[in-house]
């Protein structure tokens, strides 16, 4: 069953870059009392994710945090150090913090994951951007298609806002 506003994230652990390296952190205590705006990424260093989903919520940062979004965060079936390299590439770290859900257990609790085993990626994520309060899904757009960046984009995520 795929998420759906209204419904509390599911409780599984993924793994933040903390000061003294990789620290695995249950969904329910990253979420707890706070709003945040979560995207999906299929995967760092991908074509649409490195130049146009990533990128659009780094420039939305201030824009985000200024309509109540007291951290935004970013999601991919990607262990930590992949994502912490892409963040930093991208000048994110710092901004948007990176859940890494390395065996995609987030995407498949959540009903998202993309099977691209076909072209050699193995089972991803789906594109997505969400608000999430306090732990509860308040909205939620998932990309069709999760080679482009319309529904899931960081302008979309404000409108919602």
């Amino acid at each position: 069953m795929t998420i759906k506003a209204g419904d509390r994230i599911p409780d599984v652990t993924v793994t933040i870059m903390g000061k003294n390296g990789p620290e695995s952190i249950k969904t329910s205590d990253y979420f707890k009392g706070r709003k945040i705006a979560l995207f999906s990424v299929p995967g760092a260093f991908t074509p649409t994710c490195h130049a146009k989903h990533l990128p659009g919520f780094v420039a939305k940062y201030d824009a985000l945090k200024a309509r109540g979004v007291d951290v935004v965060a970013v999601t991919a079936v990607n262990d930590i150090f992949t994502l912490d390299a892409w963040l930093a590439d991208r000048g994110a770290r710092g901004k948007i913090d990176g859940l890494a859900d390395g065996s995609a257990v987030l995407a498949r609790a959540m009903g998202l994951e993309l099977d691209l085993t076909e072209p050699g990626l193995g089972v991803r994520g789906k594109r997505y951007s969400a608000v999430v309060n306090d732990g509860v899904v308040e909205w939620i757009n998932v990309e069709e298609n999760s080679s482009v960046t319309t529904v899931s984009s960081a302008e979309a995520t404000l409108e919602k806002l």
